[in-house]
């Protein structure tokens, strides 16, 4: 939900006062819309949800014959085997009620290290399991309250590393384990930073520090040396530094800093010198540096207005690397196989969701493993995302994503949602999302909205919100429907809004605050009193905290203006009907803020529906849920919205 000061961004300079003008693709006649075929959620959720194992496990089995993957094949999500023969997923757990998700495979036997939520669904409190030859899954971090995740495997396999809150609720040590016993050995007593990355041979820790929002840092801990954080990136004024990992060879450590302009780069660490060098610098952000395991191959991505433009680089030749067979869409989830002959990875578009491909690396040839898009679903019925622009109260642009229904047109105009992203500091990008997609497949156009304070556009775009929050990124918000009502195909009394977490919050502030700017608003887990909200975050924020303050303010200084932006108490002004969506089990955004709003608007003889999970946390991660949502989403709109 909240601004982590870790992510870069990209700038976008204030604007002239002239309008904008977008010429999104051409529109369809209403009669070859009507031709489309409408279908239900159940349809959209039934495609199936692929993701490779952590980027910090071993995704391929020792034999090579399989990757790691999770999947919600069966309604939630469980840990398989998949076949790079293309044959069928080999279930490998088989959870019915908690999400479980594949992380590593042991590095030579077919052991894999799983995770899953100890407390429930929803509650984040993760721990580390082992699943067994024999199929029994072991819990090795055990306890009421712990918090833990897999840092990585040393080189050698000798351990993996996790981290864990067990001491500290408010912090996470560093931990060796054993792969053969499973005992957990202490070896970094964390002071209040965020672990980041261990380095190949055991020897470095990188630690990340959030000091404002604008402003943090990157230190080093020698653990043959003092076994002191040492800091490596001094500097003068905000500077914003992050962690991408060190280099296969353990002979530096690749860092971002936005230090040299508004975007983000790479620069490298020498760990034996301490010399800092430049090594990577793009248009947009640099999003990502990893290597192959003995530093081959280099990936890096680049965050290019909401898309990701990824590069395999092979460091023997300086040649990228070309795949062949692909369809269009981004590359994302490498992960290598042990001798870096093949790698797998998925590729997802607007109108495909994520998929898992495997590519010989000496010939490029690829082979897709799944198919994740519903049969059921045409892939020619969905809709492509545009990039568009507009400017808002006071001529800064602001950046979107605009999903414009089939057969739109002013002769067939169609109602619309501005979607505003979580955060603050999230980005809306271009991706498959089958909740827009059953919304634009009937008859809704979606602008995703990024406010100022959205991450991806720079520093400067990144903070404009700071302590502003609800004020000018809420008139963001409510620009865009004005710029939603100008186009011709848009009908100008059918807009919503509609948002999930900071997105939430944003909604039910424009209904409170804008009382006539949207017919009608979705508010999914969204803050109501952000008094509470910033007293009540989960513990194990703690490392952050500080720097959450000085973004949002600090609830012991700031109550006042905390309660003049929360919806909750100007409730008496939301006029316009209002659906509410939440989690039981939510750790950040506690039911009672849901509770207490759909009690305030109901008080105004207002329409307000309420959907509870309970079971369900910050995100739904059960199928049936998500279909109750999304059922509720569309048959609320279509009341409400549509005339």
């Amino acid at each position: 939900m909240y601004k982590l000061t870790a992510g870069f961004v990209s700038a976008l300079a204030l604007a002239a006062a002239a309008p904008l003008t977008v010429t999104p693709a051409l529109a369809e006649t209403p009669s070859a819309a009507q031709a489309r075929p409408a279908y239900s959620a159940a349809q959209f959720f039934e495609t199936t949800s692929y993701g490779m194992a952590s980027a910090a496990g071993l995704a391929w089995s020792p034999d090579g014959r399989s990757v790691l993957i999770s999947s919600d094949v069966t309604g939630v999500f469980n840990a398989y085997a998949l076949p790079i023969d293309g044959s069928a997923p080999v279930p490998l757990t088989s959870s019915g009620t908690v999400a479980t998700f594949a992380e590593s495979y042991f590095p030579t036997d077919a052991r894999v290290l799983l995770t899953a939520d100890s407390g429930g669904g929803g509650s984040e409190l993760t721990h580390v399991y082992v699943r067994e030859l024999d199929g029994t899954v072991r819990d090795l971090t055990p306890g009421d309250n712990v918090k833990a995740d897999l840092v990585g495997w040393a080189q050698d396999r000798s351990v993996f590393w996790i981290t864990s809150n067990a001491r500290d609720p408010a912090v996470f040590d560093l931990y060796a384990v054993n792969p053969a016993t499973y005992e957990m050995t202490p070896v970094f007593e964390n002071p209040g930073m965020f672990i980041s990355a261990v380095s190949p041979d055991g020897r470095w820790i990188a630690l990340e520090k959030p000091v404002t929002s604008a402003n943090s840092d990157v230190y080093l801990v020698d653990l043959r040396g003092d076994g002191q954080p040492q800091l490596i990136t001094p500097h003068d004024g905000d500077v914003a530094h992050g962690v991408y990992g060190f280099t296969p060879d353990g002979s530096g450590l690749i860092y971002a800093t936005n230090e040299h302009g508004e975007f983000n780069q790479a620069w490298r660490y020498d760990l034996a010198t301490g010399a800092r060098a430049p090594y990577l610098a793009a248009d947009w952000d640099v999003s990502a540096v990893t290597f192959s395991p003995s530093g081959r191959y280099r990936v890096s991505a680049i965050n290019a207005d909401a898309s990701t433009e990824l590069t395999l680089l092979d460091m023997r030749s300086g040649e990228p690397v070309e795949l062949h067979g692909l369809p269009d869409g981004d590359i994302g989830a490498i992960r290598f196989s042990p001798d870096e002959s093949r790698m797998a990875f998925t590729v997802a578009s607007d109108t495909s969701p994520s998929d898992i491909f495997v590519a010989d690396l000496s010939t490029g040839e690829t082979r897709r493993l799944t198919t994740a898009l519903n049969p059921a679903i045409n892939e020619a019925d969905l809709v492509e995302a545009t990039i568009v622009r507009y400017r808002s109260f006071d001529g800064l642009e602001i950046p979107s994503v605009l999903y414009r229904p089939k057969g739109a047109s002013a002769d067939n105009p169609v109602p619309a949602i501005v979607l505003v992203h979580g955060g603050p500091g999230g980005q809306t990008r271009r991706g498959y999302s089958a909740m827009i997609q059953h919304l634009v497949n009937h008859g809704y156009a979606v602008l995703g909205a990024n406010n100022r304070g959205s991450s991806g556009y720079g520093k400067t775009f990144f903070h404009l919100d700071d302590r502003r929050h609800g004020e000018a990124d809420l008139r963001d918000i409510v620009e865009g429907g004005n710029w939603l009502r100008a186009q011709d195909w848009v009908a100008g009394d059918q807009v919503a809004v509609m948002g999930g977490s900071y997105g939430g919050y944003i909604t039910a502030a424009a209904l409170a605050f804008h009382p006539e700017a949207f017919e009608a608003g979705v508010n999914i887990f969204g803050v109501t009193n952000w008094v509470r909200t910033l007293e009540s975050i989960p513990p194990w924020w703690g490392a952050q905290r500080a720097a959450l303050y000085d973004e949002m303010g600090d609830p012991a200084t700031d109550a006042e203006r905390h309660r003049r932006i929360s919806p909750l108490f100007h409730a008496a002004n939301i006029r316009r009907p209002m659906l509410v969506v939440q989690g039981a089990n939510d750790p950040r955004v506690l039911q009672v803020e849901s509770d207490e709003l759909v009690a305030a608007v109901r008080a105004n003889n207002v329409p307000v529906e309420y959907v509870l999970f309970p079971d369900e946390g910050h995100g739904f991660l059960r199928r049936a849920n998500r279909i109750t949502a999304q059922e509720a989403f569309l048959e609320f709109l279509n009341q409400h919205v549509r005339r």
